[in-house]
């Protein structure tokens, strides 16, 4: 296994202690939270967890290379909700993509997620990415601590700032959200995705 790099001898890093801390924070959400509002403009918080969810299989599903309706719907074709199981659904996806992506065939080869082709180790980075991100934004929402694995956190802001100057970035990210040059790395990372790393809910 590599440390935070891509390469074809192993995974990139370990998903298990990213998808743990994102299935303790679907845990820590009360009923009455989920229509609050989110970073993520058009979602309230039962919509985040929702696409949370759909993100989740359709990534464990590319790192399976188990290719079908979801891995080929994009994210943005229905406005994301929950199902009544979802608080038994998430974490059980999250452990299950999290295993997936311990199998070094996950980051080799072709996969799909969101009806797009992609090289299998960028899709785990994509995956990684949408852990730590989204993660911040379910914490921010719900007024939670939040503390993503370190190894996660490294790889998603080095794979954010390396695509920066990407002319597609727009299509997936927003605008990068300047940060203050003793900012965080998670807040970095938020940044470079397009929320800004001061959004908090209106009182």
């Amino acid at each position: 296994m590599t440390d935070g790099t891509t390469g074809t001898t192993g995974p990139v890093l370990d998903l298990g202690p990213q998808t743990e801390v994102l299935a303790r924070l679907a845990a820590g959400i009360a009923d009455e939270q989920l229509a609050g509002p989110t970073p993520c403009p058009d979602y309230a918080v039962r919509h985040l967890l929702g696409h949370l969810l759909g993100l989740t299989v359709a990534f464990r599903d590319a790192g399976r290379k188990d290719l079908g309706v979801t891995t080929d719907t994009s994210p943005g074709s229905a406005l994301p909700d929950l199902t009544p199981g979802w608080r038994e659904d998430l974490p059980k996806a999250l452990a299950e993509l999290a295993d997936a992506w311990r199998d070094p065939a996950a980051w080799t080869g072709a996969t799909r997620a969101g009806g797009v082709d992609l090289p299998g180790d960028v899709a785990g980075l994509v995956a990684t990415d949408e852990l730590v991100v989204h993660g911040w934004d379910l914490a921010r929402a719900t007024g939670q601590d939040y503390a993503p694995d370190p190894a996660a956190l490294r790889v998603c802001h080095d794979f954010l700032a390396a695509g920066v100057d990407d002319p597609g970035r727009g299509q997936i990210f927003g605008p990068v959200v300047p940060v203050a040059p003793e900012a965080s790395a998670l807040e970095r990372a938020v940044g470079l995705s397009g929320p800004d790393p001061g959004w908090t809910p209106e009182p």
